[in-house]
Formats: C-alpha cells, structure tokens, sequence
C-alpha cells in the first residue's frame, strides 16, 4: 500500500476515500472561530471539525448538551471564512436530529445554508438512521460518530472507554457498516478499544477518524484547545500536549500586568 502524500489544495470528501486507498493518515482538528482555524488550516490540517464541544471549551459548560444550534452557525461561519484548504465539518447540536427526521433534515440544511460547512456530523448509528438518510437524500455530506457519543452523556453517566463488552462491540461493527451502507463519508470513533477500531476500519470502505481509538485506524482528531494545552484540567490517556499555551500565556499575561503597574509599558518606544 502506498504511503506517498498527494499535495491537495482542497480537501473533499472524495480526497478523505483516496487518502484512504492510499494509505496516508487523515489529520481532523477542531476549531471554533476565525483566529484559531486560519492557523490550523494554514498548518495543513486535512478537516476542522466544528464540534459541539465548543459548549465546554468555549462556552464554559460541564457537556455539550447546552449548545444551540444557532449557535453552532456562528461558531461554523466564523471558521469557514478563514479556510482555504480544509474540508468543514459542522456537529449538529444535541436535539436537532435525534427524534425526527425533517427536523435533522432543516437543521442541517440550516448550517449548510447559514455557515457555508461542508458536511455535518451526528452521533449515533442505528437509533438515527431516518436522519442520516433524510439528510443524505439533500445531498448533504454526513460523518457518523461511535463509541463514546458525548451528547448521550447521561444516558451513559460516565465518559469511560465504551464497547468493551462483546454485545455493545458487536453493534458497533454493524452500526459501523450501517453507516456506510447509507452513504456516510467517513465516521468517528470514540474513546473504544483500539483492536476494535482497526477491524472497524478493516471492515468498511470509508474513512475512519479516531479519538482515543489506537493508530489503527484511518485518520486521528484531537480538540485544538487540548492538543496545544490551552486548557489544563483535561489529561485522558489519549490526548497529547504539544504545547503547554495555559502556562505560557499565564506567565505573558502575568507580566504585562506587572509592566503595566510598573509603569515599565509602554517604554518611548512604544508611544507617539
């Protein structure tokens, strides 16, 4: 299988199947706003995804329960204008597709429409599948989601490693192809054990992006604000720091306050 990388200048969902066939690894990071996600894609990120998680890093929230869809369009919006290469994927919020397909169907049109993202991800497999297909028959891009679902957070009550149990890793599989059958682009998986996902991603055509999932799989995705350590408090087995932006911007800010004070800032230089 070949290893070599294709210089894309715009991801698609078509890129994300020849990444796969090709062997190279997809890399998905998070972003919620302008700043941050005309970084990510100038670095050469493959997807940003417009998690729900922005309820807990941006908003403050304990889940992503709270996020509105609304809101979710100004966080996408924000990020699509600063992309250039990156493919867009915007989460549908808890509540907006889960009982009723039309209602799934207006909310991702919604974002499509309002954001201008290029395809939406939702939780679940089987439970959801009238959704999926209601969406699917717009003509709208959709990425599933398995494993550790954090927007069923209290139907689970723990965010601990899921289908580790033979029945809950069977439906899994199933609820893995079933997604595929349908026509989703790609799937994530959750927080699972990582023998598990690679036969997942063995077993089915399109991508698969994991998160605390192994290296078996097709393609990986980390919150930004983790990944670069901005946030502090959160240290799961699978998340890597490549930096450590909580202290080192503790200690600038830190010292802008001390300049200040000491009438140090701003020196001659730095008035007219």
């Amino acid at each position: 299988m070949s290893t070599a990388k294709k210089d894309y200048k715009r991801i698609t969902t078509k890129s994300l199947f020849d990444m796969k066939a090709n062997g190279e690894k997809i890399s998905m990071l998070t972003a919620y706003d302008y700043t941050m996600a005309k970084i990510v894609d100038a670095a050469g990120v493959d997807v940003i995804l417009v998690g729900d998680s922005a309820s807990n890093v941006m908003a403050g929230h304990e889940t992503t329960l709270p996020i509105t869809l609304d809101q979710m369009i100004y966080h996408a919006s924000s990020v699509v204008r600063a992309c250039e290469r990156a493919l867009v994927v915007v989460d549908l919020p808890f509540g907006t597709y889960q009982s009723d397909p039309k209602e799934a169907l207006r909310s991702a049109i919604r974002i499509m429409k309002e954001s201008g993202g290029h395809a939406v991800k939702l939780e679940g497999g089987s439970e959801i599948k009238e959704s999926i297909k209601k969406i699917l028959n717009a003509g709208i891009p959709v990425m599933g989601h398995l494993g550790l679902t954090p927007q069923s957070i209290y139907k689970f009550g723990t965010y601990t490693v899921r289908a580790k149990e033979e029945a809950e890793a069977e439906k899994l599989v199933e609820d893995a192809k079933l997604l595929e059958r349908i026509g989703c682009f790609a799937l994530v998986l959750e927080k699972i054990p990582a023998k598990l996902a690679q036969k997942v991603a063995e077993s089915i055509s399109i991508p698969v992006i994991g998160i605390g999932a192994g290296s078996g799989v097709d393609g990986q995705v980390l919150v930004l604000h983790d990944m670069i350590g901005m946030t502090h408090e959160f240290s799961p087995r699978f998340l890597r720091r490549y930096m450590t932006l909580y202290e080192d911007m503790t200690k600038a800010i830190g010292q802008y306050v001390t300049d200040v004070k000491a009438l140090d800032f701003p020196n001659a230089n730095e008035q007219y």
